[in-house]
């Protein structure tokens, strides 16, 4: 069963701080429903493309194919999310779901639009 606490979240922070400072990104980090980590993404100098996106995890390489910066820092910011400890052994065919924790990327929010600084 996916759960991430608190102290998860303090726990891995650091790594995940780290990575937006490097891209020079503001952001905060949330816990949703005790089983995902969620970054929402408020403003960077990396062009996420749209205002209101939520990152498909599985699909950042070919989604942002023509923008290797932006592919980089999405792909580092979910190795960082995820952390050491991170493990998935989920299994559709079987209707079988095992992992540590979800994770979710937004650009934006409902309120308040993703902004591009360049």
């Amino acid at each position: 069963m996916a759960y991430v606490s608190q102290s998860k979240k303090k726990e891995l922070a650091p790594g995940i701080k780290a990575v937006l400072k490097k891209y020079k990104v503001k952001a905060s980090i949330a816990v949703r429903n005790h089983s995902t980590l969620v970054v929402n993404i408020k403003q960077s100098e990396v062009d996420l493309k749209d205002e209101h996106y939520q990152v498909n995890e599985y699909w950042i390489a070919e989604h942002f194919a023509d923008n290797p910066v932006a592919k980089n820092f999405l792909t580092e910011l979910l190795d960082a999310m995820k952390g050491p400890e991170y493990f998935n052994n989920d299994d559709a065919m079987t209707d079988y779901f095992s992992r540590s924790h979800y994770t979710d990327i937004n650009l934006g929010s409902w309120n308040s639009a993703y902004q591009l600084i360049s």
